[in-house]
């Protein structure tokens, strides 16, 4: 697989995992009233993976 492609993979399952992570109260699975460590943390990891694709995606390929 391309670095390409595991960049767009990355963007895709982060971008997924933080919009999970914010709405867990929306969707029933938050356990607090409002936003808790826990979903700021799942966040966070998600933004994490976003920025990897992104790095991904925009690097130039090693020469050979």
């Amino acid at each position: 697989m391309s670095k390409k492609t595991i960049g767009y993979i990355l963007i895709a399952l982060g971008a997924i995992w933080t919009g999970i992570s914010l709405a867990a109260d929306v969707i029933g699975l938050g356990t607090w009233v409002g936003i808790d460590w826990a979903q700021l943390l799942g966040a966070a990891a998600g933004l994490v993976g976003v920025a990897i694709g992104i790095w991904l995606v925009i690097s130039k390929p090693a020469k050979k």
